[in-house]
């Protein structure tokens, strides 16, 4: 999947340190574990993508695809245990993380909640 927004980024097990947690020291990032063969992951990505565009730069999401390459390792780093599962990351940590498809008025308090945006 590839975006034409920067605030919509494609990332991996060997980007993710510096595209996710190094630039969350700048930016929150909301990071989206998902794979093409599950209904909710796709169910979710387009509710993600309104909001990343509602809140206008106010955080990036980063797009983690778990049966690309390495990246089931960033999936066992983390503990996750199915998918989609969402995680937002602010000045280097975790601040908070949902699983499965939610509806949009749903994420939007997610992230009033555990972005500080």
């Amino acid at each position: 999947m590839s975006h034409n927004d920067s605030l919509i980024i494609d990332v991996n097990l060997h980007d993710f340190e510096q595209r996710v947690i190094e630039a969350s020291r700048t930016l929150p990032v909301l990071v989206d574990f998902w794979a093409d063969w599950c209904p909710p992951c796709l169910a979710l990505s387009p509710v993600l993508d309104r909001v990343v565009k509602a809140y206008a730069g106010k955080f990036v999401l980063a797009k983690v695809e778990v049966d690309e390459g390495d990246n089931m390792k960033l999936a066992g780093r983390y503990g996750l245990r199915g998918f989609p599962t969402v995680l937002m990351f602010v000045n280097g940590e975790e601040t908070g993380r949902f699983a499965s498809a939610k509806p949009e008025h749903w994420v939007r308090e997610f992230i009033e909640q555990h972005c500080g945006c």
